[in-house]
């Protein structure tokens, strides 16, 4: 074999090397990618004082105490456990980074009532509601800016269980029927 063939022979060897290394590059970028696509966590602004989307409804109204300190910012959620496995809720302060745990990680195979002492919106004001499919990374965050304006206040505990099982209801309807 004459050394022209031969070197080309290796040149030919050596831009298939190359071209295997530049696939299995990007094989690799592209596993990647939708693996941190996957683990994305869709971040929501909630405004009123009731909120739903695919897989999740929730409404917000406040159960008057005999002072301020006994009353309680009440938070009821509902959602679909094949779309979300679980939840928790803190508290944040946005200034200094600060977290209250509102509500422990929970499973989603019921509604949920988070209570909280109104006092509390004072120092930890935004609220964080992570939903979890899979994964250790929320597929989902609702975050309030305080209690909202339109939370309406209740002294009779029966009535604020009426007024949030119809609250849910409208804010489903609202969002098309969609049905945690």
């Amino acid at each position: 074999m004459s050394a022209n063939a031969k070197s080309g022979g290796c040149a030919l060897r050596a831009f298939a090397a190359r071209i295997a290394m530049a696939i299995a590059a990007l094989l690799f970028a592209a596993a990647f990618s939708a693996r941190a696509f996957a683990d994305e966590t869709k971040e929501v602004h909630g405004s009123g004082d009731a909120y739903a989307a695919s897989g999740v409804a929730m409404a917000w109204a406040i159960l008057r105490g005999a002072d301020e300190a006994s009353t309680q910012v009440v938070l009821r959620i509902v959602a679909d456990p094949a779309t979300y496995a679980s939840m928790t809720a803190v508290g944040k302060n946005p200034f200094n980074g600060e977290e209250r745990t509102l509500q422990a990680p929970t499973s989603l195979k019921a509604a949920i009532d988070i209570r909280v002492a109104r006092a509390q919106f004072a120092e930890f004001p935004r609220t964080e509601l992570r939903f979890f499919a899979a994964s250790a990374t929320p597929a989902l965050v609702v975050y309030y800016l305080g209690v909202p304006d339109t939370t309406p206040e209740f002294a009779d505990r029966t009535k604020l269980e009426a007024y949030l099982e119809d609250r849910i209801a409208r804010a489903r309807a609202a969002a098309g029927g969609k049905a945690p």
